[in-house]
């Protein structure tokens, strides 16, 4: 598998990185190819300043791949210009990656309903699986809020398709996997009880499947608001990473804020591994 790491070469990002445990587990999935990739934003003017730019991050780059070549995997680093989520995407279907990671900080809920971080952006138009590696927040020494990325994994379904493309995603993640749980959030407008296809027996179905890949797997049913419930058995489960899938939209309306899955994204206190539709940058 290859992946595309997105890196502003911050401490944030550098701790991302260089952490092994953090590798391991990229490496447990079947991950054996990385192309580390930053950005010089295209608001960057030109000339020595912009030169200066390009070298700085050329040579952390070097630093970083030192480390990754250290755990085994093979690396290919890429400096390049323009907007950072068209140019992480652009790389990506380029080299033919299997999922895109990003690290971040996270941000406050003033600042979560700003328009414009490069993860958001990301999250609105992944053409790749994306994983969102949370860092943690204010402190001048960052450190990974989970070093396990997939040790324990909280999978959202709401049924439809897409969730099911992100189930798909427990065949390469059961490498490293060893407790999921797996939660459907009910609402006013959800149709009632179907005999057999109720809500529960169908996650019966899905653990079934995980536990002949020696998952221990668990079910949540709630009712109430999509995010806001999926977010709450994240406080109450504490996975390692939460995984989701995210609905096909328009490029038009991929810009407009509000979906469940962008709100997982941004408010998550772990990890979140966001599996698109299939669409291209």
């Amino acid at each position: 598998m290859k992946a595309v790491y997105a890196t502003d070469l911050s401490a944030a990002s550098e701790v991302a990185i260089e952490t092994e445990t953090c590798l391991d587990c990229l490496e447990r999935i079947g991950v054996d190819e990385l192309h580390l990739v930053t950005v010089v934003p295209a608001n960057v003017h030109g000339g020595t300043i912009g030169i200066d730019h390009e070298k700085r991050r050329r040579r952390a780059l070097r630093r970083y791949r030192n480390s990754i070549e250290d755990v085994g995997l093979d690396v290919e680093t890429h400096v390049v210009r323009g907007t950072p989520h068209r140019r992480i995407n652009g790389i990506a279907e380029t080299v033919g990656a299997d999922l895109s990671i990003v690290g971040s900080r996270g941000k406050s809920p003033l600042e979560n309903r700003l328009i414009g971080s490069t993860t958001r952006n990301l999250a609105r138009t992944t053409v790749v699986p994306l994983l969102v590696n949370r860092i943690e927040r204010e402190t001048e020494s960052p450190d990974l809020v989970e070093k396990h990325l997939f040790e324990r994994l909280l999978y959202a379904t709401d049924f439809s398709a897409n969730a099911d493309r992100a189930f798909e995603a427990f065949s390469y993640l059961r490498h490293a996997a060893q407790e999921a749980t797996l939660v459907h959030v009910e609402t006013e407008t959800s149709p009632g009880p179907d005999g057999d296809r109720a809500p529960e027996k169908r996650l019966e179905e899905l653990t079934d499947r995980l536990e002949e890949w020696d998952i221990d797997a668990t079910i949540d049913v709630r009712t109430g608001d999509p995010a806001d419930e999926i977010l709450a058995a994240e406080a109450t489960h504490e996975p390692t990473t939460t995984l989701v899938g995210s609905r096909g939209q328009s490029k038009l309306r991929r810009l407009l804020l509000g979906s469940v899955s962008e709100s997982i994204v941004a408010n998550a206190a772990g990890n979140v591994f966001l599996v698109p539709p299939r669409r291209t940058a």
